[in-house]
């Protein structure tokens, strides 16, 4: 009994550590934001809430700079998981990832940004540096990135779930494959056929034709006198070679 009320209180735990991460997040986002906003203007010399030395303002400029970057890390870890948690029961595991992934990246390269500028340092090569190597990385990975959202249309547009018996149609795949989905993944969808998994990728997959699988008929066929077998079979009459009578 003692077991069982400890692990009650820990799934309570659990559970209001989760409704109250969303709520620091977003503190931590204000904080950030107090911060880089209380930096700027000391480092323009419009901190008129203060009259400093100097030193003074020189330890409010780059001391705000630190904190906003705690606070941009903290707020952008935290929104990130949370996002990942939201989408997860819906997008599944894979496609809740690559939100987080895409959010860690963008929050982590904006605080990084903003900090430098907070520092006084020139950021408009790095940003221009950035920019040249994301198009070019885009153009290396054209192929991996066209899986990748094809996969996401495929989990918001539902045309099929895991467990599904589907039947798969196009040239790329060689006509038709008849199977079970089994996972659909970040890139590739897995499809149980023949005693078999394949893994087709995404692209392939939403430029199939996606329907359900016939349903098989168990009826004989039914020829000549209504008896089942084919013509001239051992069930039906043999026919008489032509000749006199």
């Amino acid at each position: 009994m003692h077991n069982g009320k400890q692990i009650d209180l820990s799934a309570q735990v659990e559970r209001v550590k989760r409704k109250t991460r969303p709520w620091k997040s977003i503190i931590a986002l204000l904080l950030a934001i107090a911060a880089a906003v209380i930096s700027h203007r000391a480092r323009h010399g419009r901190s008129t809430f203060l009259s400093t030395s100097d030193l003074t303002n020189q330890f409010i400029i780059y001391g705000t700079a630190v904190l906003f970057l705690v606070f941009g890390s903290v707020a952008t870890y935290g929104l990130a998981g949370k996002s990942r948690e939201l989408l997860e029961p819906t997008a599944g595991q894979a496609q809740s990832a690559i939100v987080r992934y895409a959010i860690l990246i963008v929050g982590a390269f904006t605080t990084l940004v903003i900090t430098l500028v907070l520092f006084g340092v020139d950021v408009s090569q790095l940003v221009l540096g950035g920019a040249i190597t994301t198009v070019f990385l885009s153009i290396a990975a054209q192929q991996a990135l066209g899986n990748v959202f094809a996969g996401l249309v495929l989990v918001f547009a539902r045309p099929f779930k895991v467990g599904d018996k589907i039947r798969l149609q196009a040239g790329a795949l060689g006509g038709t494959l008849d199977g079970i989905v089994t996972d659909i993944g970040i890139t590739y969808v897995r499809f149980s056929t023949d005693g078999s998994v394949m893994s087709i990728p995404n692209s392939q997959v939403l430029n199939a034709v996606v329907g359900p699988v016939p349903a098989e008929t168990d009826d004989p066929v039914v020829v000549g006198d209504g008896k089942p077998g084919t013509p001239g079979g051992p069930e039906q009459p043999q026919p008489r070679p032509p000749g006199p009578a």
